[in-house]
């Protein structure tokens, strides 16, 4: 853990942090858990298909990446993280989420997982996962709902649990509007669904004895904690966005 307290949401925690990213049971376990869920949903590549996977970090989309015959580009601010995601076969790139240093339509596939929380424009960032995506092309992202209950247990309580994220990782201030994030997929061509997640509560009793290496993340009505979003670009959708990206 840092030895020197850090604001609220400081990307310096993920590279005091970086030698954690693989660990199953450290201070990332759970986006573990999520980037198994995230390519449950990811249809089988076509040869040369891109997945361009937004805030990368330790690049633990990386295996089911491959297994799925995705060329895999890793876009991140921490260039510690990037190290470890290349070791992985991940191709790094250094950048921010809100003004990505690759083409318009590029990727088949775009990955947001647990970012839009991270930023103060969460719209930017969904504006530049439209740019990217070719039409028909997928998106999967993945954030914490701007509601009480997720403030409660997303960061008073989660943050103090063993396995759960590191304290001071996340700024309840940022967490997600969803529908304004729903309005907005909208305006910039994007279909998207919703659909809550949770951890299976088995699965998470036998990780805590150890008796097992992973926890899968199940769907559920409510989205008011942590959610998922799921969808594509409008076909024939080329239209530029109007959106005008924070600074980086």
């Amino acid at each position: 853990m840092p030895s020197t307290p850090l604001a609220l949401n400081d990307p310096a925690q993920y590279d005091q942090l970086a030698d954690q990213w693989w660990e199953a049971s450290g201070g990332f376990a759970a986006l573990h858990w999520l980037a198994a869920s995230r390519a449950e949903h990811l249809p089988p590549a076509a040869p040369g298909e891109v997945l361009v996977d937004l805030a990368c970090g330790g690049g633990l989309m990386a295996p089911h990446a491959a297994r799925l015959g995705y060329r895999h580009v890793g876009v991140d601010v921490g260039e510690a993280g990037l190290r470890v995601a290349r070791a992985h076969g991940v191709r790094p790139v250094v950048g921010s989420v809100l003004a990505v240093p690759l083409a318009d339509g590029c990727a088949d596939v775009v990955v947001a997982g647990e970012i839009l929380e991270h930023v103060e424009d969460d719209v930017a960032v969904l504006a530049e996962c439209a740019r990217l995506l070719r039409p028909g092309g997928t998106l999967v992202v993945d954030a914490l709902a701007a509601t009480r209950i997720g403030r409660l247990l997303m960061v008073t309580i989660a943050e103090r649990l063993p396995g759960g994220p590191p304290r001071g990782i996340h700024d309840p201030a940022l967490f997600v509007d969803r529908a304004r994030l729903l309005a907005a997929a909208d305006g910039l061509g994007l279909d998207l669904r919703l659909v809550g997640l949770r951890p299976s509560m088995r699965d998470a009793v036998r990780w805590v004895v150890g008796r097992r290496a992973e926890v899968r993340m199940k769907p559920i009505r409510s989205t008011a904690v942590v959610f998922a979003g799921y969808g594509r670009k409008r076909e024939g959708d080329n239209r530029p966005s109007t959106h005008v990206p924070s600074e980086p």
